[in-house]
């Protein structure tokens, strides 16, 4: 008798009973078709571009014996497996989220801005569409193996958390991070979270904080945040801040418009953007529609510093 395969068959069959009996598994993805194009003052219009994305999560968990809930996420974006994470939670623990990879620091876990993170569309495609690199905001995602934390609520509408990017290689020390987000008033979210910036060299250790609020009146929502990251050399410091106003038209339609102000230490312009979104969702669709501006993309006044963009997509979630 073969005892190897034996033995594999009952730990198969030991899996499939679990995951019948104690676990649930699920799949959700989405994909989508965007059609783009850049312009810029020197270089007039760029030829339209046409791309997709598609990624899906497979996630599992459920409820053990002793009351904590444990459950896995991967995540797939195309043939590569990319976020993927363990979350253990409880009424009175909170909630410990373990990530592999894709992993949020206190600070990163709100720092997107309210306008809609405008920049990040001009900091690389636009090199490719009309030779110029734009600037970028600095961040301090906890990169794999990061662990974040939200205590279990103390306060109505209160909700506090904390991050940990354990040393790694003897070179960094380890960085933490704390925030909280209140939403005890009707309509208002505000949000504040600060985090360690180590390097192993003061030049380019300091920290990162962030802050944002929203009010929602109705069918108008108005935000405003700002995001910086300091260390001990100017020119890898950044700042930027936004404001938004969003208007949501029903249920299927809203129409919103953001800009951002970057600024990067040693510089003395700032790249300044807008962005104009008409969204409209269907079921599982959502059609957007965006027309942005940016000047100064570089912190320089250069004539190709001043681009423009419009973009339209159809996203599908399933």
């Amino acid at each position: 008798m073969n005892m190897k395969k034996v033995g594999l068959t009952a730990l198969a069959a030991s899996l499939v009973s679990f995951s019948a009996n104690a676990g649930e598994l699920a799949v959700s993805g989405g994909a989508s078709i965007t059609v783009a194009g850049y312009s810029a003052g020197a270089n007039g219009n760029n030829p339209k571009s046409f791309t997709m994305g598609d990624q899906f999560t497979v996630s599992g968990g459920g409820e053990l014996d002793n009351g904590m809930n444990v459950s896995l996420s991967i995540q797939m974006d195309g043939q590569i497996m990319d976020d993927h994470s363990v979350t253990v939670s409880s009424e009175g623990m909170g909630t410990l989220v373990f990530a592999g990879h894709g992993g949020s620091s206190a600070t990163s876990s709100i720092d997107g801005s309210v306008a809609g993170d405008i920049w990040d569309g001009f900091d690389g495609a636009a090199a490719v569409a009309v030779g110029v690199t734009g600037a970028a905001m600095n961040d301090s995602g906890p990169g794999d193996n990061s662990v974040f934390y939200t205590l279990p609520s103390m306060v109505d509408g209160l909700s506090v958390f904390a991050s940990l990017n354990p040393q790694e290689g003897g070179v960094n020390e380890t960085e933490t991070g704390f925030g909280a987000t209140y939403t005890g008033i009707e309509g208002l979210t505000a949000s504040y979270a600060t985090t360690d910036i180590e390097s192993g060299a003061t030049a380019t250790s300091g920290d990162h904080t962030a802050m944002k609020l929203s009010y929602a009146y109705g069918p108008v929502t108005v935000g405003y945040s700002k995001n910086d990251h300091d260390t001990g050399t100017t020119g890898s410091d950044t700042e930027l801040s936004s404001v938004s106003l969003a208007y949501t038209v029903s249920d299927e339609l809203s129409v919103s418009y953001g800009t951002e102000e970057l600024s990067v230490g040693g510089t003395a312009t700032d790249a300044e953007y807008t962005a104009l979104v008409v969204a409209y969702t269907s079921g599982g669709m959502t059609l957007t529609g965006k027309m942005e501006t940016a000047d100064n993309v570089d912190n320089s006044t250069n004539a190709n510093a001043d681009q423009e963009y419009w973009g339209l997509t159809a996203a599908f979630a399933f």
